[in-house]
């Protein structure tokens, strides 16, 4: 792969675009600090504004590595910043990214983290020479599984007690399109 770190995506409602300090608010705000959002996820809502702040100074810092991928998800229409999608682990043996994404719970159902994850599926395939990209969800939440399922990602199976999340150890099913599929 040749990693491009974190460039501007659109689509025709969203803007992908890096984090600033001066996202903390409304990131805390929409989701860091919401306990349903973050229920399902690896790491706990945020107690304070300053939690959220400590976490954008480790994510803009990041912005300097090429394989260093984490979009906020900024609504066209309202200019707000409703979620994130990013890169949560990379293989460059096989040419493999790991995505991860959150959204806020007033834009839950509405399409958004499905245009989101499209564009940036086909930002790796297309630009980042990426030949797998995959996902997990804990099985509880098939709402994620849905999301990757209309971005074309085949269920590859559930790995039984296979991550830990806010709810303790739990089953998490396996997504993951190939460049070849993709481009069929």
């Amino acid at each position: 792969m040749q990693h491009k770190g974190t460039q501007r995506l659109l689509t025709s409602r969203l803007e992908l675009r890096r984090l600033t300090l001066a996202d903390a608010e409304q990131m805390y705000a929409h989701w860091a600090a919401d306990r349903e959002v973050t229920r399902f996820l690896t790491w706990p809502p945020h107690a304070t504004v300053d939690v959220t702040r400590g976490v954008l100074e480790e994510w803009v810092a990041g912005y300097a590595s090429d394989d260093f991928y984490q979009w906020g998800i900024v609504l066209n229409e309202t200019s707000e910043l409703v979620g994130t999608i990013s890169v949560v682990s990379i293989d460059d043996d096989v040419d493999a990214v790991e995505i991860g994404y959150c959204l806020g719970r007033a834009w839950w159902s509405k399409g958004i983290m499905t245009e989101a994850l499209r564009r940036v599926i086909a930002f790796f395939f297309d630009e980042v020479g990426a030949n797998r990209v995959c996902a997990k969800h804990d099985v509880d939440n098939p709402a994620s599984g849905a999301v990757m399922a209309k971005c074309g990602m085949r269920r590859e199976g559930v790995r039984r007690a296979g991550a830990r999340s806010n709810r303790g150890i739990v089953d998490v099913a396996c997504y993951a399109l190939l460049a070849e599929d993709a481009r069929a």
